[in-house]
């Protein structure tokens, strides 16, 4: 059977690593690739798949086409707005997102505290699916804090249609602070500016969604609990790979293979 990450760019992806060492830890003769799909060629490169295909990663910029491809969609993927995963199965497509779901499992396996005010950094599609997942984790206040707030509203509406209907507020990153249960960074390493940095060193639990270039400066000068990027990663990818296999996903496998292949691109 084949699986494939697709995206535009792709060669930077950790899935295939991931994915492969989980097929090799339980013994599944499977192949795993990653594919450069650029945006608006996700239809076509699905339909010409054969019957030896089972299943689809998903990456930018893909996502909201792959949602709208699908002949069914889980809830999740209606919460999101997009999909991460396509279940090719009796000539049907099914699209899942298991970001959202993954990022409440990294938080659980290393956070036990409660979560009531959460701040998200960045106002994307991942800001919309790691602030989901906070609400699914118990929080009922959620700040969205981006550079332009033209650029945050979607995430904001994304929050807010969550069934617990906690209370999103969209405001200027520089009003970001560690006055909050979580702080979890969507945003890139050059974003993470000195003065952002300082004010966010206090808060219990940092979640940055960044695995490379590692630590960021959020990280270095956090005083709290951890979350990484890889973290997310290693979930996401290990819900997928379930999905797709019908395993039991081997996580001990699956992190250590990310956590070396990390380490030989730091050199």
């Amino acid at each position: 059977m084949r699986c494939a990450v697709l995206g535009d760019p792709i060669a930077h992806s950790l899935s295939p690593v991931l994915h492969r060492a989980g097929y090799s830890a339980v013994g599944l003769d499977w192949t795993y690739d990653a594919v450069r799909v650029p945006a608006g060629e996700l239809a076509g490169f699905v339909a010409g798949l054969g019957a030896e295909w089972r299943g689809l990663s998903v990456t930018a910029p893909l996502k909201r086409e792959a949602m709208a491809l699908a002949d069914a969609v889980s809830d999740r993927v209606g919460l999101v707005g997009s999909a991460n995963t396509l279940l090719l199965t009796g000539g049907e497509v099914h699209a899942d997102n298991t970001d959202l779901p993954g990022a409440v499992a990294a938080v659980r396996e290393r956070f036990a505290g409660p979560i009531r005010f959460a701040t998200i950094l960045g106002g994307g599609a991942t800001a919309a699916s790691t602030g989901l997942a906070m609400v699914e984790l118990g929080a009922d206040s959620v700040r969205v804090a981006v550079r332009d707030p033209a650029r945050g509203q979607e995430a904001v509406d994304r929050i807010a249609a969550h069934p617990h209907r906690p209370a999103v507020r969209l405001v200027s990153l520089e009003d970001a602070d560690d006055d909050t249960d979580v702080i979890v960074s969507t945003i890139p390493v050059a974003a993470q500016t000195e003065q952002l940095v300082a004010r966010c060193g206090g808060t219990p639990l940092l979640f940055d969604v960044v695995y490379d270039p590692w630590p960021t400066p959020l990280v270095a000068a956090a005083g709290g609990t951890v979350v990484s990027g890889l973290d997310l990663l290693v979930h996401q990818a290990a819900l997928q790979f379930t999905a797709f296999t019908g395993v039991a996903a081997p996580l001990r496998e699956i992190r250590a293979a990310g956590e070396a292949a990390l380490q030989e691109r730091s050199g």
